[in-house]
């Protein structure tokens, strides 16, 4: 059996979702003529409460279309410094937009208005014109942090008085909803654009979207096509996604339990992490000092227990669909051998 705690994207398909995949009614896509995608556009569009929505490979593709038709070259995007669009995006924001990404110094993934402005410098030819600030909720490299709901709306007005756009990386926004027992509009309301992951926390095997305007998602398409993400019989991964939107959402409590049991026993064991602030399905850990974290990724490996070095003494957990209870009593057996060494 594989304990497998790297992310919540190594999941693959339920068997169900397989036969919703091999039943899918599919035409070409880039011909805009594949029922599949087009009924989950709608879907994804109605359920963020936007007018269209475009289905793409990957997530980091989706950010990038966001920008990309947010921005012009040179001009300034705001965003945490530990967010995934700076740390894990290959510097595509520079590469195929021509942005500038300054970092905002959050408390665990979540900054303050008075921080943006603080970045933001007033029309001069010496500065990157100010144009976009960018939320990722949950917040991944903080441990799956849900971004307050007031906190969205007042960079909402923020945007609104300094002509800036706002991004929300959604791609697991429907853990925070979860874990807020709220509508993911609460804060997909408040942005211009939404990114969304279905191979996440959903458990689907590809696929990701973006939501906006009409005229957004207009361009959004024509930066898909640059940027190779144009497919073309993708009703298949559709179906998967609208199959999961139906029977995998509520599910992700499950997700988040078994987190939270993880983490009780990690902080009793003498582990570096506070329970309290996991709100979702990421742990964020330490060994304790004198250990490294790839001896316990080595040793958690040899138990058939797979972990994500996330620095010296840091490492990373994530629950998700294929983990069930019988793995997460695995995990913490294994991870109680290792302290008692």
């Amino acid at each position: 059996m594989i304990v497998d705690l790297r992310s919540d994207t190594v999941t693959r398909p339920t068997p169900k979702m397989l036969e919703a995949m091999i039943h899918a009614e599919v035409g070409d896509d880039v011909f805009g003529d594949d029922p599949t995608v087009l009924k989950l556009q709608e879907r994804v569009a109605a359920i963020l409460g936007k007018e269209d929505a475009l289905f793409v490979p990957t997530g980091t593709m989706a950010n990038q279309i966001a920008i990309n038709v947010s921005t012009q070259p040179g001009d300034e995007v705001y965003c945490d410094e530990g967010c995934h669009i700076l740390n894990y995006e290959s510097g595509a924001p520079a590469l195929l937009s021509g942005v500038q990404l300054m970092p905002v110094a959050g408390e665990r993934g979540v900054f303050r208005v008075d921080q943006v402005a603080e970045k933001v410098r007033p029309e001069n030819n010496h500065f990157a014109p100010p144009r976009l600030i960018e939320v990722e909720n949950t917040h991944n490299r903080s441990g799956g942090t849900v971004w307050p709901v007031e906190r969205v709306k007042e960079l909402r007005d923020f945007c609104n008085s300094n002509k800036l756009k706002l991004h929300l990386d959604g791609a697991r926004l429907w853990n925070a909803a979860v874990a807020k027992q709220c509508d993911v509009q609460a804060w997909s309301q408040y942005a211009d654009t939404v990114s969304v992951c279905f191979s996440k926390g959903l458990g689907c095997p590809v696929g990701s979207a973006i939501a906006g305007d009409s005229a957004t998602i207009q361009k959004a398409k024509r930066a898909r096509k640059r940027f190779g993400g144009g497919m073309r019989q993708s009703g298949y991964l559709a179906a998967c996604a609208l199959y999961a939107l139906d029977n995998h959402r509520e599910r992700m409590v499950d997700d988040h339990r078994r987190a939270k049991q993880l983490a009780i026993v990690l902080n009793d064991c003498g582990y570096e992490i506070d329970p309290a602030l996991v709100e979702t399905n990421i742990l964020i850990f330490s060994v304790r000092e004198g250990r490294t974290g790839t001896e316990l990724v080595e040793f958690a490996k040899s138990q058939n227990v797979l972990l994500t070095a996330f620095g010296v003494r840091k490492l990373r957990a994530v629950t998700h669909l294929d983990i069930d209870d019988k793995k997460i009593d695995a995990a913490i057996q294994t991870f109680r051998d290792f302290a008692r060494q």
